[in-house]
């Protein structure tokens, strides 16, 4: 069994590595949540998280919005089996196994009502831009009129303003240079590589390896979110907040 201990120690390190690549990741969750709370307007919203990977945004969410019912949407075992087992018990939190690039995801979540709003953070780059369109057509059915989608992401304009990508770019490696000038973090790389090593985790290491098929960063362009999103209904579509190509996307619905 994996215990609640080796799962934090696991989730910790996941959180710092993610940081050693988005320094700015706790003032975008906290953004993503502060408008939660001013779009869905009650203090129990239902939310679907995309992409959970091991409920990062999803915890921090209920810490905040306690009524809320959070539910949990990935394809990763083995990060999914991290979050079962730190959240083990926890109200309102539920992890569910689905592939968002596969027609009928939303329908077999077999919700009570219709979703308030959806989040992700750092997760739908992986999806390519052709997929987009399945993901968040399925989407724009399980949210109720006027539900809110925020993504929290990477999402460049270099198909747009090349030369303001490469502006971002360079500002984003000089500030990395600058924070981790006397110490480098943990990188996604090397956490994988540590994960591989565990014992505990060898069970949900080979579920993983059946499951995940990641290719790389598919979908990093802001314009192919808008459009996927715009297709699927979508009416208004923009940056809420930004720093650099570091954004939070926000979408609502009719």
């Amino acid at each position: 069994m994996l215990t609640r201990e080796v799962a934090d120690t696991w989730i910790t390190r996941w959180d710092a590595q993610q940081e050693g690549y988005i320094p700015d990741r706790e003032e975008r969750f906290t953004v993503m949540i502060d408008a939660l709370e001013a779009g869905t307007g009650r203090p129990d919203p239902l939310i679907l998280d995309l992409g959970c990977g091991p409920g990062s945004l999803a915890g921090r969410v209920l810490d905040r919005i306690p009524g809320a019912t959070v539910v949990a949407i990935d394809t990763d075992p083995l990060l999914m089996g991290l979050g079962r087992a730190v959240h083990a018990g926890r109200s309102g939190l539920v992890f569910t196994e689905l592939d968002l690039r596969e027609p009928g995801w939303a329908a077999r979540l077999r919700l009570d009502r219709q979703a308030d709003a959806a989040i992700s953070t750092t997760a739908l780059h992986w999806i390519t831009s052709a997929e987009l369109r399945v993901t968040y057509g399925e989407l724009a059915r399980v949210l109720r009129p006027g539900g809110l989608f925020l993504n929290g992401d990477n999402l460049t304009v270099g198909d747009r303003a090349p030369g303001l990508a490469a502006l971002d770019a360079a500002l984003r490696e000089r500030e990395t240079a600058r924070r981790w000038a006397d110490e480098s973090p943990e990188e996604w790389g090397q956490w994988w590589d540590a994960v591989a090593a565990e014992p505990a985790l060898a069970e949900l290491r080979a579920a993983r390896e059946e499951t995940v098929g990641h290719h790389g960063s598919e979908s990093t362009f802001f314009s192919a979110h808008e459009a996927a999103l715009r297709g699927a209904g979508f009416t208004e579509v923009g940056t809420l907040w930004q720093r650099g190509d570091n954004r939070v996307l926000a979408a609502l619905l009719p």
